[in-house]
């Protein structure tokens, strides 16, 4: 049965993405029934490009995904560069894990307090040295060119890109060329750009091109922190199809194709970019400088993983504040009464949307930690070969734009009379659960001595007694990390709730963006800290169980 998972694997993402394709294609060129399109036409595009601010709508798009990804990139890289294997990494490394977790919405929440006009920046600093009684008249977070939005996205994904990278560079061979360019003269930091880099770049592209699509269609983060005159162009396409006027879903329809023409646009130009250095670096590579300096892009790469740290927690903290504050005036640091009201208010009407996230997030977590280990389970069987022709349909879902074909997979529901079911709720979560669990698992799975199976195998165990008495106990710990983050996954899909939910099935996620965008912070910081304590939970009982599994089995804790 093994060899059927990836074949099964395949058809779970590439059939909805396929099918929401031309569901969303169809209706782009005036064909949808349904509200009266039977012909095909051009009218929807030139409705689309006589919209006023579509270029800036694009514009904002194509820069917040490039700057977002550059500035993420180049801080990964020399953070990685300056500090790995020492005492500063290390500990900054145990901070930023916890930090992948975090959902985007609560995270751009946390966010959107810290930086607002009534903000704690600004309540930390006033009125000693702003001189500001009342909040100012400041366009944050949602200032015009994005940098808010692009700060909030940063502090998201640099601990996604960071630990994509530290896992690359984990393997033996990258380390042993390592120490070989440090015992020739070379500085830290120029030994692992010269050395290090050109050999995990390759393994840390699709994470780059995922992290490229994801900052230029995100909308639940926009809708937060991103400019509202324009907005770019994913939270401009999903007003238009939320919009009573159901004329507009053909506009809709067309605009989130060009957001996907212009996503894919990105990560040409990127992967031309690649090209490009390759070819003009191969001078310096070769020209041998050692390159001892690098002292003050060490310390400011320090700084800026401190700083996105910073942002993270006391994001959280503000949070939890709003949540048990009643009054809270400018510019006071802290409430000046706390009450636990927010809590009983938040709890009658949150807790439909809590159950709905567990029980979502635990079934298509459960799903595919299943299929993730019978995809792994089968590359080992054949060499790995399996798992890099799988590659880029493990990562499809994170390069395609949701909001690109989320539609047409909502217009497939309503035909097929599965809109706003569990079924097509967890396919859609499935989507991206699955990419992030294989993620974490394939690792651990690879490192593992096959030798433990193959002594079981000669003593007469059959393949799937080795796999579930031998691999898979050995395994828990890694299994049970790659669940929860699963799990953490599935609780911040907001557009795949949004669409597959059709409005009667709410999450966390979807009450979260309807509060944040409503200004009621106390309840926001009630459904924000719930968004926080989930993941954590899940997290929490990841390590726990090991713990008491291997209490007497020492030498299995390293897995």
């Amino acid at each position: 049965m093994i060899c059927w998972f990836p074949r099964l694997t395949a058809f779970l993402i590439v059939a909805p993405i396929l099918m929401g394709f031309v569901g969303t294609l169809l209706p782009a060129f005036g064909y949808l029934p349904a509200i009266g399109g039977t012909t095909l036409t051009l009218a929807p595009w030139g409705a689309l490009f006589a919209t006023p601010g579509l270029d800036a709508a694009m514009f904002l798009s194509l820069w917040i995904g490039t700057a977002t990804t550059l500035f993420t990139f180049t801080l990964v890289i020399f953070f990685s560069a300056s500090w790995s294997g020492t005492r500063l990494g290390g500990a900054i490394t145990r901070f930023l894990s916890p930090l992948v977790s975090v959902p985007p919405v609560a995270m751009a929440a946390g966010i959107a307090f810290l930086l607002g006009p009534s903000g704690w920046i600004f309540r930390a600093l006033s009125p000693w040295a702003t001189g500001f009684t009342a909040p100012p008249d400041f366009l944050l977070p949602q200032d015009r060119w994005g940098f808010s939005m692009i700060g909030g996205l940063m502090v998201k994904e640099v601990p996604f890109l960071f630990l994509m990278t530290l896992a690359a560079v984990g393997q033996e061979e990258t380390k042993r060329a390592f120490q070989v360019g440090r015992s020739l003269g070379y500085g830290r930091m120029i030994a692992w750009i010269k050395i290090v880099l050109p050999a995990i770049y390759p393994q840390i592209r699709w994470p780059l091109y995922a992290l490229l699509a994801y900052s230029a269609s995100v909308v639940d983060v926009a809708m937060i922190l991103g400019p509202t005159t324009p907005p770019p162009l994913s939270a401009l396409v999903t007003r238009w199809f939320f919009d009573p006027d159901l004329s507009l879903r053909f506009v809709a329809a067309a605009a989130a194709l060009l957001q996907s023409i212009l996503v894919l646009s990105l990560i040409l130009v990127w992967y031309a970019g690649e090209r490009m250095v390759a070819l003009f670096a191969g001078a310096w590579l070769r020209r041998g400088g050692r390159g001892a300096g690098g002292a003050i892009a060490a310390a400011l790469a320090a700084g800026g993983m401190m700083a996105a740290i910073a942002v993270a927690v006391f994001g959280a903290g503000a949070m939890i504040l709003w949540s048990v504050s009643t009054t809270w005036r400018f510019p006071n640091l802290t409430p000046t009464k706390l009450t636990l009201g927010n809590w009983a208010a938040g709890g009658a009407m949150l807790g439909n949307a809590i159950a709905n996230t567990v029980l979502v997030a635990g079934a298509s977590t459960s799903i595919a930690l299943l299929l993730a280990i019978g995809l792994l389970e089968h590359a080992a069987r054949r060499g790995g070969a399996s798992s890099r022709g799988l590659a880029f349909f493990i990562y499809l879902p994170l390069l395609v734009p949701q909001i690109g074909f989320l539609f047409g997979i909502q217009m497939l529901l309503i035909r097929l009379g599965f809109d706003g079911t569990w079924v097509a709720l967890l396919w859609t979560h499935l989507l991206y659960v699955l990419p992030y669990v294989i993620l974490a698992l394939a690792g651990p799975y690879r490192r593992l001595d096959p030798r433990y199976a193959q002594i079981a195998l000669s003593l007469g165990a059959s393949q799937a007694r080795a796999l579930w008495r031998i691999k898979l106990p050995i395994l828990l710990r890694p299994v049970l990390v790659a669940a929860a983050l699963g799990f953490s996954v599935s609780a911040g899909q907001y557009l795949p709730t949004l669409f597959a939910g059709a409005g009667r099935i709410s999450t966390l996620i979807t009450e979260s963006v309807g509060l944040a965008t409503s200004g009621d912070r106390r309840l926001l910081g009630v459904a924000t800290v719930w968004q926080l304590v989930l993941p954590l939970l899940a997290f929490t009982i990841a390590a726990f169980i090991p713990a008491i599994v291997f209490r007497h089995r020492r030498a299995l804790r390293p897995l």
